[in-house]
């Protein structure tokens, strides 16, 4: 069965100090955290991947990563661009930031007819959230929605920055089926002590609640819910509104609460690490050199 992945590479990377914190040099060999979730995607099964970018960003990005992985496994590009919009919709004047990861996904609906996972660029997941992923897109083990997707839930607090606080969506699950995703800000732990912006968010988070790290499965028939919400979603803005996002894990919400999708929640014991801040960067060229030297990973990853 084929399946594909999607990263989602568009990212500014403001709080990397301006610099393009995805295309980074992480491994021994100058890898970097996309080179790992591509090994790690394709050992699980999946066979091709799809980059979201910026139109700026590509020249540098081919060179460091898309001629080099399309040796591997097959390679489609697209592009989240501002005016990437429907002609029926105005955007703001002076909106200049990103729609968000749910337009991000919808630039792939041309070139992804087959189920696929959603990952972030610079967020390291493990070899068994693509493997448990791949293969619940392979074969469903749930069928209570009109669509039935999946998402890697994991431990909140194997996904912590030493460095600052991050942002997590806290899920609110029944019986390993999502009922509800709340993004939650402000998270640390500090003197033994987990603290956070609760917000809205009904339940009391622990070091244990799981939480996404935006890594979906997802089937084409989600880009027929996508492209009418963005619609909407700009339709919907004031006109000066020229922040406001269209975020991929309220999408999903809003399906699982309207009763056309069911998300499995499937658990992983994975450890998280990615650039959030840029003093984040040693401690992950410290771990992927103790994966490597425990053997989950050659030194030279593509030989």
């Amino acid at each position: 069965m084929n399946t594909t992945l999607i990263i989602m590479a568009a990212g500014i990377g403001s709080r990397f100090g301006g610099g393009i914190k995805q295309l980074e040099k992480m491994g021994p060999g100058g890898e970097i955290i996309m080179d790992y979730s591509i090994y790690d995607a394709k050992r699980a099964g999946f066979n091709k991947v799809v980059f979201i970018i910026r139109k700026d960003i590509e020249k540098d990005f081919r060179e460091v990563v898309g001629d080099r992985i399309s040796k591997v496994i097959d390679v489609e590009y697209v592009y989240q661009q501002l005016e990437n919009i429907p002609d029926s919709v105005l955007a703001p004047e002076g909106r200049i930031k990103p729609w968000g990861t749910g337009h991000a996904v919808l630039m792939c609906k041309d070139v992804v007819k087959e189920p696929f996972a959603v990952i972030n660029a610079d967020d390291f997941y493990g070899e068994q959230s693509f493997r448990i992923i791949h293969d619940e897109l392979a074969a469903p083990t749930h069928s209570g929605g009109r669509y039935n997707f999946c998402m890697a839930g994991f431990k909140l607090g194997n996904t912590l920055s030493e460095n600052g606080t991050v942002t997590r969506g806290i899920c609110v699950e029944d019986g390993g089926i999502l009922r509800s995703v709340y993004e939650t800000s402000g998270i640390e732990y500090s003197d033994g002590t987990l603290k956070y912006d609760r917000g809205d968010c009904p339940a009391e988070a622990t070091v244990d609640s799981r939480v996404s790290m935006n890594m979906w499965g997802l089937t084409p028939q989600f880009f027929d819910e996508l492209e009418p919400r963005f619609t909407e979603f700009v339709k919907g803005l004031d006109k000066d509104d020229i922040k406001s996002e269209f975020l991929l894990p309220k999408v999903v919400d809003d399906l699982i609460n309207e009763g056309i999708a069911e998300v499995k929640v499937l658990e992983t014991d994975g450890r998280w690490f990615g650039v959030t801040y840029k003093e984040d960067k040693p401690g992950v060229v410290s771990s992927i050199k103790r994966l490597i030297s425990e053997g989950v990973y050659p030194e030279n990853l593509w030989g």
